[in-house]
This record gives structure tokens, sequence and C-alpha cells, in this order.
């Protein structure tokens, strides 16, 4: 059998046939995500430019004020895992890219956590995204207050904290101009250092998600802390957890926590064109 003759989504390991997952149901066909819930807890603060442009791969450029996101998201009743859920803990910030043959202004998923593989590998395999596992366990909401942890092997890197929440206004629309969300995808050489198998910039469209309702919304003042670790603590992640860390804060510009309905299969990614 030659790659040719392969039909569907598949993964490894490829022997077994086509891949059942988020894209693709166990008769191939799609799943229905529209009411979908999730509740996502939200931290943004303001930083330096100079110390977010470390941070960006090539081909981006700081764009805007270089305000950071840190993003919670508990996904659950999901049709893809036949009713399960899960969790994801991203950093994102806006971003331009400019390349030869286009630009466009969006939103840069410098990593994104999740607490189950199965999202993890279909994320990275498939659509890009800079998916790596952690623990996420159940936040701690007491009258106004939330709090969310991110943890590995026992050893907590990232605290969240949302104070004062009081309901509010939904998210604004994205402006006209931001293309949507960005990711670097990368993948090495087998058996090789310091050689690129792939390396592209995706694009995970704005118009690409499904409708969102949202259910509850409320903001208040909010703080995240990653906690400077050791190798010995975070042995493959310390460097994200440390570099992050060292992200000055200029200004905290407030969190939200909001329960909302209607996802996007995010099957119409695409590369963006470099040259």
């Amino acid at each position: 059998m030659t790659l040719s003759t392969y039909h569907g989504r598949h993964r490894m390991p490829l022997v077994f046939g086509p891949t059942a997952g988020p894209r693709q149901g166990p008769d191939g066909g799609k799943f229905d995500m529209s009411r979908t819930p999730r509740t996502t807890a939200t931290v943004s603060f303001l930083t330096e430019t100079e110390a977010l442009r470390g941070l960006l791969p090539p081909g981006c450029e700081p764009v805007g004020e270089p305000v950071v996101t840190v993003e919670h998201t508990q996904l659950r009743e999901l049709a893809w895992l036949a009713g399960r859920g899960y969790s994801m803990l991203g950093v994102k910030y806006p971003v331009r890219f400019v390349g030869d043959a286009e630009q466009l202004n969006g939103t840069f998923l410098a990593v994104l956590w999740e607490n189950m593989p199965e999202p993890i590998l279909s994320g990275r395999e498939e659509i890009g995204w800079a998916k790596i596992y952690c623990e996420l366990p159940p936040p701690r909401v007491f009258e106004h207050q939330a709090h969310y942890r991110a943890v590995w092997d026992g050893h907590v890197f990232l605290n969240l904290t949302l104070e004062d929440l009081s309901p509010g206004d939904p998210p604004p629309p994205p402006p006209p101009d931001h293309a949507g969300l960005l990711h670097h995808r990368f993948l090495p050489k087998v058996s090789t250092k310091g050689e690129t198998e792939v390396e592209q910039m995706i694009l995970t469209p704005a118009s690409a998600g499904a409708q969102v309702h949202y259910d509850r919304v409320l903001r208040g003042s909010g703080k995240v802390e990653f906690v400077p670790s050791r190798w010995e603590q975070l042995p493959t992640m310390f460097h994200i957890v440390n570099k992050l860390a060292a992200l000055p804060v200029v200004e905290w510009r407030g969190g939200s926590l909001i329960d909302s309905c209607g996802a996007s299969d995010l099957s119409d990614q695409r590369i963006l064109t470099s040259s």
C-alpha cells in the first residue's frame, strides 16, 4: 500500500487505518460542535515590546501594544470524545506576519498546555499547534474569586487568580485587520541535530470559529504567576516557563470568567506563504 491509497485522516500508527479525532468520526463524518460548552478564564498584562520580541517566530514582529494573555479553558461534552472533556492553558500575544507573498496581523499562540494526550497529538500533527502536556486541576471558585493552577509531576508552575468578579460585557469582535490565530509549526529531521524537516506559520482564520453563545460573562481584576523552575522540576519545559516568568509586568489589564458554547473543529487551517 502506498501513501496515495490512504483516504481520510491518518496518524501514527498508520497500519491500523484512519484515526477518529476532532475532525473525523468513527464513520468518517464530522462532528457538530455548535453547542459544545466551555468555561474560559483569562488574565492579560502589558509587557515590554523588546522582551516580547525574543519570543517571536521567524517572519513575525510585534504589533500594537505588547499585551500578553493567559487563557485557561475547560471544554465539556465533546462529541469527538464521546461526551468527555479536557482543559487547556494558552499564552498568546499580538503579532504581524511579514512574508514576501503576504502580510497580516493576528494573535500568536506561543504555547498551549493540555491535560489529555489525544487533543495534543491531533493538534500537533493535523493542525500545527504548539501543544504540550501538563496537569490542569479543577479551579477553586469561591464567591467572587477563582484560582487556577498548572502542575507537572506535583510541581506547580503557574498560578492564575481572578478577583472582584461581577457581570460584564461579552468580548468585542476582533478588529477588521485581525486575520486570526497564528501558530509556528516545526518538525526536526529524524536522527539529526539542528536540521529542520518542516517549519511553517499556520493561520487559524478569524472567520473559522462557530457562532459563540455567551451564557455568563464576569469581569474583574486578575494576576498570573509563572513560577521560575529548575530543570529537575520541569525537565522538558523549564525553559518555556522561565522565559514566560521573566516577562516584565508593566501593568495588569484585568481578567474575565466566561461560560459559553459553540466551537469549530479547526479543519480550515492554512499555511501562510512566506515567499
